[in-house]
C-alpha cells in the first residue's frame, strides 16, 4: 500500500494552495531523474520528498530536526538522515541532483551547506534551491510580524534571500541558469490567514528550528477548523486569482536552478 494514500500530511498538502504551488515550482526545473542519484533537503515533512521519489531515480532525504526526519521516514521509509547541512553522508562527486526546499534559511551555516553540496555533486550536476524571496518594503512581511508570525516563530535564522544574495551564496562554483519567483500578495495574504488560524487553534504546537510543527493529534483537535477550511477551499482558489492583477511584481517565493561548474574549486 502506498503510505501516501492515507497520510494526514498528504491531507494537508492536498488542501494547501501554497504547498501545491511550491511543488509545481520545483517541478518546473526538475530534470529527468531516472537512473540518477538524487538528494532533497527539507522535503516538507515528507510529502514533497515522497512525490519527488515518484519521478524516478534513487533518492536520499535529509532535514534539520529529529521530528522532521521521522515525519519524512514515515512516508518514504528509507534513505533518510538528519543534518544541519555542514556534513552530508556521501562521497565526493557522487550525486546527480540536489533539491533544497525551505532549508537554507533555517540553518546557521548556509555557506557551509553549499560548500558541502558542491563536494558531493558531480561536475555539471543540477542544484535546485527554494527559499523565501526577500523584497524591500514588503507589506506582507509587515503583516506577518504584526500578527506574530515572525521569522523566529518560523525557525528562520534569516528572512530569506534576494536573487543577488543567492548568486553570491552559490559563488563561482555553481552557475545559475534559471530564476523563478511566484506567490504574490493575495496568495501570501491567504497563507498568513491560514498560518494565523493554525497558530491560534493549536497554541501548544511546537515552534522549533523548522517552525510550527502540527502533529496528527493536533490536526484531529482542529477537525472542525479543517472541515471549514475544506469547504472554503474552492473560494480560496478564486481569491488567489487576484495575483494575476499583479503580474508586474515579483513573487515572495524564489526558486533558483544552478549547475555545478565542471572545473571549479570552492573558496
Amino acid at each position: 500500500m502506498n503510505p501516501l494514500e492515507d497520510n494526514w500530511n498528504l491531507r494537508l498538502f492536498r488542501k494547501s494552495i501554497v504547498k501545491q504551488a511550491k511543488l509545481r515550482a520545483l517541478l518546473r526545473f526538475l530534470p529527468h531523474c531516472e537512473g540518477r542519484s538524487c538528494l532533497d533537503l527539507g522535503g516538507d515533512n515528507g510529502v514533497i520528498s515522497s512525490l519527488l521519489r515518484q519521478r524516478g531515480g534513487t533518492w536520499y532525504s535529509g532535514d534539520l530536526t529529529e521530528q522532521a526526519v521521522e515525519s519524512i521516514r514515515s512516508l518514504v521509509r528509507s534513505n533518510v538522515f538528519q543534518t544541519d547541512g555542514r556534513e552530508l553522508p556521501f562521497s565526493e562527486s557522487s550525486l546527480d541532483l540536489a533539491v533544497i526546499i525551505d532549508f537554507l534559511e533555517h540553518i546557521p551555516h548556509d555557506r557551509q551547506c553549499i560548500k558541502e553540496l558542491h563536494r558531493v555533486l558531480k561536475p555539471g550536476a543540477v542544484l535546485i534551491a527554494h527559499v523565501p524571496h526577500v523584497k524591500k518594503g514588503s507589506a506582507i512581511r509587515r503583516i506577518r510580524n504584526l500578527l506574530g508570525l515572525t521569522d523566529e516563530q518560523h525557525g528562520h535564522l534569516r528572512p530569506g534571500y534576494s536573487v543577488k544574495g543567492m548568486r553570491s551564496l552559490l559563488g563561482g562554483e555553481f552557475k545559475v541558469t534559471d530564476v523563478y519567483t511566484y506567490s504574490r500578495f493575495f496568495t501570501e495574504l491567504l497563507d498568513i490567514a491560514i498560518s494565523w488560524a493554525c497558530a491560534t487553534s493549536a497554541p501548544e504546537a511546537a515552534h522549533g528550528s523548522k517552525g510550527l510543527l502540527i502533529t496528527e493529534t493536533q490536526l484531529k483537535k482542529m477537525k472542525r477548523l479543517f472541515t471549514l477550511y475544506s469547504m472554503l477551499y474552492p473560494f480560496m482558489w478564486l481569491f488567489i486569482r487576484l495575483d494575476m492583477l499583479l503580474f508586474f511584481t515579483k513573487g515572495h517565493r524564489l526558486v533558483i536552478r544552478a549547475e555545478k561548474n565542471p572545473a571549479s574549486g570552492f573558496h
